[in-house]
Parts: C-alpha cells; sequence; structure tokens
C-alpha cells in the first residue's frame, strides 16, 4: 500500500484547518513531520491536494474529491483500533442541534447516552439549520439534529418527531383579552409587532409557512436568534412571538405569557435527524441514532 494511516490523517487536518502548523499542533507532531507526510502522499501519486498561498493551503478540486473517502476510511480505522482494543468506552461524538433542540431536548438525550456509555462524551453545537447543515458538509459534525426542512444531495435526513409552533403574548397584551370575547383571525394579528427568529432557522421557516397568506403585511419589529431573548422581549410587551410550544410550556404553565389560538393556521412541522451520506457511523453514532429514534414523540 502506497499511503499510511497517518498521512491520511495529516491531509484530514490540514483540509479542516487550512495550515499545516495548526494541523501539526492538532495531531502532536512537528510541522515538519506533518509536512514531510502531506508532501510524501503528494509525491506518491504525483497530485497536488491543495493550492499554496502564502502560508494558507487551500484545499483544491482534487483534495475535495479525496476528503470524504478519508474522513471515512479513518474513521472505520478509528473503529477497529477500538474493537481490537476493546474498549469498553463507546468513544465520542460531534453533535449539532438547532436553538429549540440543543436547549429543550438535547441535553437530556446526552445525559442518556453517557449514562448509558460511562466514559463517552457528547460534544454538542448549537446553531441555526444553516449554520448545522454546512458543519455537517464539512464533517465537522456527526449527526444533526434539526428543525428546518433541508434537501441536500450528500445529506440523508430521516423524520425524528412532531413539533407544532404557537403564537403567544404577554398576559396583558389586547389580543389576550380580545381571544377570550372571539375567535382571533389574521387580521388581528397582522396590526401588532411580531419578534420572531432570524433567516435562517427552521422556526421561521415554519413561521413564514404558516402565515404565508399574510406574510407580507406582518410588522416584524425584531429578528433575534436566541429563542429566550425572543420569550423576553414578549414578556416586556414589545410584540407578538412564535415559537416551538417545547421552549413555551414552562412560560405558559407559569403564565408569563399567554398562547393565541388562530383558527386554520397549520402550526405543525418535523424535527430531522440529519447525517452526511458518506459519514461512516461509529458504534457510537449508531448508539445515538437508536437512542434518539427511542426518544420520538
Amino acid at each position: 500500500m502506497k499511503y499510511t494511516l497517518r498521512q491520511l490523517q495529516v491531509f484530514v487536518a490540514v483540509a479542516s484547518h487550512n495550515n499545516l502548523t495548526r494541523a501539526a499542533q492538532a495531531l502532536a507532531m512537528s510541522q515538519s513531520a506533518a509536512s514531510s507526510a502531506l508532501r510524501d502522499l503528494e509525491q506518491q501519486f504525483d497530485l497536488q491536494l491543495f493550492d499554496r498561498i502564502g502560508k494558507r493551503l487551500q484545499l483544491n478540486d482534487q483534495g475535495r474529491l479525496l476528503l470524504p473517502k478519508a474522513e471515512s476510511l479513518l474513521a472505520q480505522a478509528q473503529e477497529l483500533e477500538q474493537q481490537l482494543l476493546q474498549h469498553t468506552a463507546i468513544g465520542s461524538l460531534q453533535v449539532g442541534a438547532t436553538l429549540s433542540i440543543g436547549n429543550y431536548l438535547a441535553v437530556p438525550l446526552m445525559a442518556d447516552f453517557m449514562s448509558r456509555h460511562p466514559g463517552s462524551r457528547v460534544h454538542l453545537q448549537v446553531g441555526n439549520t444553516r449554520q448545522i447543515v454546512a458543519q455537517l458538509l464539512d464533517y465537522q459534525l456527526d449527526v444533526g439534529l434539526i428543525e428546518g426542512e433541508i434537501n441536500h444531495p450528500q445529506l440523508q435526513t430521516e423524520v425524528w418527531m412532531n413539533d407544532e409552533l404557537a403564537v403567544f403574548c404577554h398576559p396583558e397584551h389586547p389580543l389576550a383579552r380580545l381571544q377570550q370575547s372571539h375567535p382571533l383571525t389574521l387580521s388581528d394579528v397582522t396590526a401588532h409587532p411580531w419578534i420572531v427568529r432570524e433567516q435562517g432557522s427552521g422556526t421561521r421557516q415554519a413561521f413564514e409557512r404558516a402565515f404565508y397568506q399574510c406574510l407580507s403585511e406582518l410588522n416584524i419589529r425584531l429578528e433575534l436568534q436566541h429563542t429566550e431573548a425572543i420569550k423576553r422581549a414578549v414578556e416586556a410587551n414589545l410584540g407578538l412571538g412564535c415559537l416551538s410550544r417545547i421552549t413555551l410550556e414552562d412560560a405558559f404553565a407559569r403564565q408569563r405569557l399567554v398562547q393565541l389560538q388562530l383558527a386554520g393556521l397549520n402550526m405543525e412541522r418535523r424535527l430531522y435527524l440529519v447525517m452526511h451520506r458518506q459519514k461512516f457511523q461509529t458504534a457510537a453514532i449508531q448508539e445515538w441514532l437508536q437512542l434518539c429514534r427511542q426518544y420520538s414523540r
């Protein structure tokens, strides 16, 4: 065999860091050893995997073609090594989750996973759907738990569980009193300002789909990245909000916020498990997926 796993490790690390020095540090190697490994890999196959721009190494088309195969092979090698060494620990996971899932569903999953597999570690990265998808495509994450709908040829999605959005307001908001006397309509809510999630989030995607009939008439006062910030803004009576019901159950129970009932709107949506199609499924990934499926509701 003309290449070594160490050479592939250096190649993948340089592709991730775009810098030989940082790649060597990540692999606990000297810079000269890392440079030699990368040079030998390229010379053995008479190819160039990076464009050299000063000290920056930018992955070229040939490198991008090789990267997913190298990632997959290294993951399989790591899995084989664990089996050969008969490790009892199942290993670590890099999980990405959108905000509602990350703040309200992922933590119990992580606690359950680590209690079942002592010594394992789950690293959680929280962002909006667009950010999680980008990290999955860049092999920075093993699995994504997202709220938004996506259709990308390199990603496989699986329906995880059902969810529902809820429109809400301050208890003293005029609409909280109005709905006690008659059902609310779309014209009632278009007359008031809104505080909503930012573009690129799954919640914003579902919100716009639900209100497509009157979207151009809505007064979007604020766009905020964080669920809790939106809840606090609505608690300050700055406008109406629309978030996943799982993020609002405690606030509704404590009567800090009031749900507004709007007939005729489809507020249902789905949450998804997402992986890169070429990502090798280690035992840790398989165990995580199985646990997530058990939590489906």
